[in-house]
């Protein structure tokens, strides 16, 4: 459960306020190709993301927000920097939430302009810093760390509040795991927003979801972070996997089908790992809370698999297949992996 933070409507999906933790991305397509941005927002969708950001750099990017919201089901985000108008024009063509900077669209009256059109088509706001855009004023007091990235963002807060702007998502995000946690946590102390949790620049996919999965799942477990991004330099639809990935890891998602297996060793005599391999894969996208143990040998496999919903482990004589630790079938090693599916099967449509 997330720590008690303001709740806001993002076109009608919920954040904050002890929602569940909502899954974004970012399409990587020109925004104004609508159908390309839409088809990605597409798969996406069916990935499981909950949120969509895309990026305006001019006002065919903006006007484009209209019609690719006519062809989509989840809110959109505008990420705008740079021109208070694009941001105000991205507004009235439909983005359920504008991401912008104060620091960067302007001076007062360009920061006023866009917050009345913000508080006049009543969507939230997200602002925040990373290390690469900490103001200047903050970085001198402080250098790049934790305080100058957490005061940093409640400056831009401070900004759009005096504004009159209170619907706010703020992110303190940096490429740095340590610093990304110690940043999150440091923030979750300071204001009662919710957060938009991540870690930027983190790299292509291996990497990018192992540090995504130490910073993001240490804040999780700690209660901080109402919206997450898995900034992956792949196919976004790779973030989307990676987050509800990390959701069930640290016990916010159970609707799922849980696979768990030993990483086997000498003692294995039969092909487990295959078959726990097939059996992932086949169990993906199947939201029904069941837990399911692929087991290399049968010294340990029906006793720490005594929790599982179906389970089965292997000897050199053959497999064994069990519920709550007590064996309902043994089968040939051969025969292993059709008799297991087709009790996984009866559980998913039973």
């Amino acid at each position: 459960m997330a720590n008690n933070t303001k709740r806001v409507s993002v076109g009608g999906v919920y954040v904050g306020g002890g929602e569940s933790v909502k899954i974004q991305s970012m399409c990587t397509t020109k925004t104004a190709d609508v159908q390309a941005t839409a088809s990605q927002i597409a798969r996406l969708e069916e990935a499981g993301c909950e949120i969509v950001r895309v990026s305006v750099l001019d006002e065919e990017d903006a006007r484009a927000i209209k019609k690719i919201k006519d062809k989509i089901h989840i809110p959109l985000v505008a990420d705008i920097h740079f021109s208070h108008k694009l941001a105000i024009s991205a507004i009235e063509n439909g983005c359920d939430k504008v991401r912008i900077n104060p620091g960067n669209i302007g001076g007062d009256a360009q920061i006023r302009a866009v917050a009345d059109c913000i508080k006049a088509h009543r969507i939230p706001v997200r602002v925040g810093s990373n290390t690469g855009s900490i103001e200047k004023q903050f970085l001198a007091k402080y250098g790049k760390n934790e305080f100058s990235l957490v005061e940093s963002a409640l400056h831009n807060v401070g900004v759009l509040e005096r504004e009159g702007v209170s619907d706010i998502v703020i992110s303190v995000k940096a490429s740095s795991v340590p610093l990304t946690v110690r940043a999150y946590t440091l923030l979750s102390q300071r204001c009662s927003y919710p957060l938009h949790i991540g870690v930027t620049e983190a790299g292509t996919r291996d990497m990018a979801v192992v540090k995504s999965s130490a910073a993001l799942g240490a804040l999780l477990l700690n209660g901080i972070g109402d919206t997450m991004r898995v900034s992956i330099t792949d196919d976004p639809v790779e973030e989307v996997y990676a987050a509800r990935r990390i959701l069930r890891a640290v016990g916010l998602d159970r609707d799922f089908v849980d696979v768990i297996s030993c990483p086997t060793c000498g003692r294995c005599m039969w092909d487990s790992m295959s078959l726990a391999q097939k059996i992932t894969k086949r169990v993906e996208g199947i939201r029904k809370p069941l837990k399911v143990a692929v087991m290399g040998c049968v010294v340990n496999g029906p006793g720490e698999a005594r929790d599982c919903d179906i389970g089965i482990a292997g000897s050199k004589d053959g497999c064994v297949i069990f519920k709550g630790g007590d064996i309902i079938k043994k089968v040939t090693a051969e025969e292993a992996e059709e008799a297991f599916i087709a009790e996984i099967e009866k559980l998913i449509n039973d």
